[in-house]
């Protein structure tokens, strides 16, 4: 069976307001364009393989707290295994994008462009809630299917 769950559309809307951030950035004009682009080269594929193989399976987290968890869901172990096999990756990844937002917030504030600016800091927390949040608890939910649908 197919896994039935998608991204929490909590975190669909954050990229999304993210990815519209940065296209502001990047009309904004000036050096910030140029480095905004450079985000997004680098974003953009991220961003791919998170909804690929590292959020889908957060869909199932309020499922799973009620204690229901069935044969439906094997693909969510799947993809917190790749998700586990590719985070050294993914973290790599994470370290050239916020980079390149150093870069961003260096063209931003010296251009006088104070959203660019709070789109790095955005851009950085959000980062760092799924190295810290997002991606464990990602793993976990493969981790706990293991476990209770081998029983």
């Amino acid at each position: 069976m197919k896994l039935q769950t998608t991204i929490p559309s909590s975190i669909s809307e954050e990229h999304k307001e993210l990815h519209r951030q940065l296209e502001t950035a990047i009309e904004s004009g000036g050096s910030t364009s140029a480095a905004a682009k450079i985000v997004a080269e680098r974003l953009h594929s991220h961003f791919k393989k998170e909804e690929e193989f590292a959020l889908p399976q957060l869909g199932l987290l309020t499922q799973l707290a009620q204690g229901k968890a069935s044969q439906d869901m094997r693909d969510a172990i799947t993809l917190a295994d790749r998700l586990k096999a590719d985070l050294p990756q993914m973290l790599e990844e994470h370290k050239a994008i916020v980079a390149a937002l150093d870069e961003l917030e260096k063209a931003a504030k010296s251009e006088n462009k104070p959203g660019a600016v709070e789109f790095t800091e955005k851009l950085r927390m959000h980062a760092q809630n799924e190295e810290e949040v997002m991606y464990p608890a990602a793993i976990l939910v493969g981790e706990y299917l293991k476990l209770r649908l081998e029983e």
